[in-house]
């Protein structure tokens, strides 16, 4: 008889590193230190869904104008349309840092690769 083990025995490997990640600069705003908060006041998905529930419609219209987006009457619609532009503003500074990786050549390999010079 095979024994059913509890969920909360469970556990599952994905093999990505949690340790710090570093983050790699993609702009020259980042780069001079800003951490993308301007924008939104936020970077925290659960806090700026919290701030879009607080604002009536006359508001969130005029937030959607100022960040470009074009107003529409179904709130809804609006809501997850800026959520989305959140999203990929907040993934624009959250790219991670790929380590550089050493390729050793063979002389002659770099010398081929180096007559375009």
């Amino acid at each position: 008889m095979k024994k059913i083990k509890k969920l909360s025995q469970l556990s599952q490997a994905h093999g990505k590193d949690e340790t710090s990640p570093k983050l790699k600069p993609t702009t020259l705003d980042q780069i001079w230190g800003d951490d993308g908060t301007g924008k939104y006041s936020t970077l925290d998905e659960e806090a700026y869904k919290t701030q879009l529930d607080g604002l009536n419609r006359t508001d969130l219209h005029v937030h959607a104008a100022k960040l470009g987006i074009i107003p529409v009457d179904n709130r809804s619609l609006l809501e997850q349309r800026l959520m989305r532009e959140f999203k990929k503003h907040v993934n624009s500074y959250q790219v991670p840092a790929q380590p550089k990786k050493e390729i050793n050549l063979s002389k002659e390999i770099s010398d081929i690769l180096g007559e375009g010079r």
